[in-house]
């Protein structure tokens, strides 16, 4: 790290203690050349994680977006604002552990649909319904039957 003052190229860690609630490293330093002290805090630069769209276009992934999607699709139903945020928090990490810095609106998808199917029945009805465009009551009598085939937990 280059002072701040006079440039010196080799300055000293004297201090590092955790900062912001465990996110950032606060290191107080010392340059040998001019003995200046000065803070420098270290932080993780995570990556943006971008969603590429069905007909080719990207976009940041938006965990606002998964929320308010399950919420629509729970309209009714016995899911908070809080269990949805955890859905869509779970889903972002399921993604960002791919290690992929780019993902399918339908690897999106497919991840929360996973998490509503243990969560509520009919709110997975009601978000399958979109995702994957039901037209037809045949439609939704296979994904009941689907839903019947799964081992409950």
């Amino acid at each position: 790290m280059r002072c701040v003052i006079c440039r010196h190229d080799d300055t000293k860690v004297v201090d590092s203690r955790t900062a912001e609630e465990g996110v950032a490293i606060r290191r107080r330093r010392e340059c040998p050349a001019c003995g200046h002290r000065f803070t420098t805090y270290e932080r993780v630069d995570e990556v943006t994680l971008m969603v590429v769209k069905t007909k080719g276009g990207r976009e940041p992934f938006d965990p606002v977006k998964v929320t308010s999607g399950v919420l629509a699709a729970a309209k009714g139903r016995p899911i908070d604002a809080e269990a949805a945020t955890m859905l869509a928090e779970s889903v972002e990490e399921e993604l960002r552990l791919s290690g992929s810095s780019e993902v399918t609106s339908a690897r999106v998808g497919l991840a929360v649909l996973e998490r509503l199917r243990d969560l509520d029945d009919v709110a997975y009805l009601r978000f399958a319904s979109v995702y994957k465009n039901f037209d037809a009551a045949e439609d939704f009598q296979r994904e009941v039957a689907l839903l019947d085939k799964t081992p409950v937990a």
